[in-house]
């Protein structure tokens, strides 16, 4: 099923929205105008569950891929949970709504690295959404496809017990090009989430979760699910390879 941005919430489901708080509302009044821009189609959106713990997969190919997504999931009714870099704790305005909005700071390369997984694990099991993004950063192909991604989300995957929902997201590269830097925002352009099937991940659970080849065959399982996801709004075959540069 898609829905697109000339459809609208009634009342009374607004009402039931997940409640976030004071920082999630200030995000919202920035982020809904400022994603305007696009032009909103989510297909398969019911996919997201509307209470409970989920970890949320996406690809990333542009500095708008944060706003929209959170706009996305904040209009199933969820207040999304982001893992993000620590830096963004420090930027003004944003760093307070960071913070105040309950995300998750992420300080890699460094022994408080392992703080931000310990994070998302307590909001899965407080019955939150998490996004993570498995690449950790925009991809440097110049078309768009996904990058070999850090298997953290995996890990997160294999320790806990939630709906882990593999989403591609196209179209905000169009706007702001994660590769060239070219922002263009007219003609309004359509920006495309198509929710998948949650992963069955049950075999690989079993004995160590924490086994470096376990977790990059996940990884590898994951970003295949999102690629196939990407390819299908696409109608484009990917490539054979994913671009190699972990930068």
């Amino acid at each position: 099923m898609a829905w697109d941005d000339t459809c609208d919430f009634e009342e009374d489901e607004l009402a039931r929205r997940e409640k976030g708080g004071i920082w999630v509302g200030i995000a919202a009044a920035l982020f809904y105008p400022a994603t305007a821009i696009g032009k909103r189609v989510y297909r398969n959106a019911e996919r997201i569950p509307r209470e409970g713990g989920a970890l949320l997969l996406l690809n990333h190919v542009s500095h708008m891929d944060p706003a929209v997504d959170a706009v996305f999931v904040h209009r199933q009714k969820r207040v999304p949970r982001f893992l993000g870099k620590e830096s963004l704790t420090r930027a003004p305005l944003f760093g307070k709504i960071f913070v105040g909005a309950g995300q998750i700071p992420v300080s890699r390369g460094s022994a408080a690295a392992g703080d931000s997984l310990k994070a998302a694990h307590q909001a899965l099991a407080d019955g939150k959404v998490v996004v993570i993004y498995p690449e950790g950063t925009i991809t440097k192909d110049p078309d768009g496809w996904p990058k070999k991604p850090f298997t953290g989300a995996a890990r997160l995957a294999l320790e806990t017990d939630v709906p882990v929902i593999p989403i591609a997201r196209w179209g905000t590269n169009h706007i702001f090009n994660g590769y060239t830097k070219k922002f263009t925002p007219f003609p309004r352009k359509k920006i495309t989430h198509l929710v998948g099937e949650p992963m069955d991940l049950s075999a690989y659970k079993d004995g160590s979760t924490r086994s470096a080849s376990k977790l990059r065959e996940v990884t590898d399982l994951m970003m295949t699910e999102i690629t196939a996801l990407l390819a299908e709004i696409r109608q484009e075959e990917p490539p054979a390879k994913k671009p190699e540069d972990d930068a």
